[in-house]
């Protein structure tokens, strides 16, 4: 993590007062939360609308931080304190984060995309491991504010930082982007999440492709080649980067020439190399996501022959495809974290394709952040459930019971139920449940169908 006397701190961001006293105060680490202060800490406050951090510095300083920042619209910064006035918190923060980023001698991987970032990023933080130091984004830390948190924990002898890059608009990507200057970009899909920010596809194709503005000279740019509407605006780009593509038709550079999926996850292997690999993930989507990491692995240098190496220890960031068991015995599948008509569908996909379960239950939740359509894709999303490999369609939240309306087109009314309340859903499940069952469980993340999994655990 960063560890810098104020001297070099003022050298890296606008520092507005006189701090002479105290330039040999080092700092060692930033934190932005007065509960979580370690030793040496920068404390970072930012003022909102209902709380402003301010109020706690001082009580960050009896915590032990060694110093902290003060935006300089907020009256009475304590006195006799190493206290940084700034014009912006926030700002500073990035500022700092990039001047850091820039002293340090390490590569840079930049990840963004509507879905399957996170697992992305967690594939290529295993692979690249297996050669070099290498640091990820840690939880869902990918946006303005934690992105630059992530830098500044890298330390000093960090070879590449595997950094996811999240967004809700326009600009956020090239902002984060240009704070990271990645060697390498990723850019896994192009989904419906923002449309009711973005308003069309076309839309948020645009803004993660922002994710190139940062990219460095000789680097790589990873991305779908199935896509449309990033193959269009890629045909003519003549940037700084090679290209390499990724996806299930054979006019990408790399692509699956066979596919076996089991109960723990796939087989597969891609057209460059004689080797099986052995992805302890659930779903053929995760075999893409998988294929993206290699081809960031291999432009590091690490052989196709030892990556199963690196897929043999993978663990996913929490509640995606996540496997686990129930006090009945049956089997859960906890994808709880997010969803968007492009992952609900590949997740369903995966359900109805598995072999061995005499029952297969599928609860959905409501997918958010859809805008003006978002009824009409959830009840598309019901209508096009397959009974023959599906048993139960069970939905929760206002957005979710338009699934359940677009299930009884094709199924049995006994065979569709739909809740707004989660102890009656968790009742009727343990009904269903035992352990020649499979669930799956798939909502947008404030939904917290985890909860749900929880407690058929217990």
């Amino acid at each position: 993590m960063i560890k810098r006397t104020l001297q070099q701190i003022q050298e890296m961001i606008e520092i507005e007062n006189k701090i002479e006293s105290f330039l040999e105060v080092t700092i060692q680490g930033v934190t932005i939360d007065s509960r979580k202060i370690e030793p040496g800490n920068l404390f970072v406050p930012f003022k909102g609308e209902h709380s402003d951090g301010h109020r706690y510095v001082e009580d960050a300083f009896q915590k032990g931080a060694a110093a902290a920042l003060w935006q300089k619209d907020v009256p009475n910064p304590p006195e006799n304190l190493p206290i940084l006035i700034v014009e912006d918190t926030l700002t500073a923060l990035q500022q700092l984060a990039k001047g850091y980023r820039d002293e340090l001698d390490v590569k840079v991987v930049g990840i963004t995309g509507s879905n399957g970032k996170t697992t992305v990023k967690d594939m290529t933080a295993n692979l690249l491991s297996l050669q070099y130091k290498v640091q990820k984004t840690e939880g869902n830390f990918n946006n303005h504010i934690g992105m630059p948190l992530t830098i500044l924990s890298l330390e000093e002898d960090t070879e590449v930082a595997v950094l996811e890059m999240g967004m809700s608009g326009k600009g956020e990507i090239e902002l984060l982007t240009r704070l990271a200057r990645p060697t390498v970009t990723v850019i896994t899909n192009i989904g419906e999440s923002h449309l009711q920010d973005l308003g069309s596809r076309e839309a948020i194709a645009d803004a993660k492709l922002e994710i190139i503005q940062g990219l460095q000279k000789d680097g790589l740019l990873v991305y779908t080649g199935d896509e449309v509407l990033l193959k269009e605006r890629l045909v003519d780009y003549d940037g700084p980067a090679e290209k390499k593509t990724f996806g299930r038709s054979r006019h990408n550079d790399l692509y699956p020439v066979e596919i076996t999926g089991n109960r723990g996850g796939s087989k597969f292997k891609v057209n460059d190399v004689d080797v099986e690999f052995d992805l302890p993930v659930l779903g053929a989507h995760n075999v893409l996501n998988a294929m993206s990491a290699m081809l960031v692995a291999r432009y590091f240098n690490i052989p196709f022959e030892k990556m199963n190496d690196g897929f043999r220890h993978l663990k996913l960031t929490n509640m995606r495809m996540e496997l686990v068991e129930g006090k009945n015995g049956e089997k859960i599948i906890n994808d709880a974290y997010n969803a968007s008509p492009t992952s609900m569908r590949a997740a369903i996909d995966l359900i109805s394709n598995m072999p061995d379960y005499q029952r297969k239950i599928i609860v959905l939740g409501d997918m958010l952040e859809l805008g003006d359509q978002e009824k009409a894709f959830h009840f598309e999303m019901g209508k096009g459930l397959d009974p023959e490999k599906i048993d139960y369609v069970v939905t929760f939240g206002p957005l979710a019971s338009h699934i359940a309306e677009g299930a009884k087109l094709n199924f049995p009314l006994e065979r569709v139920h739909p809740f707004s309340e989660k102890t009656a859903l968790i009742e009727e499940l343990k009904k269903l449940t035992d352990k020649e069952t499979i669930i799956l469980v798939k909502a947008s993340r404030g939904m917290k169908l985890e909860e749900v999994v929880s407690a058929l655990q217990k």
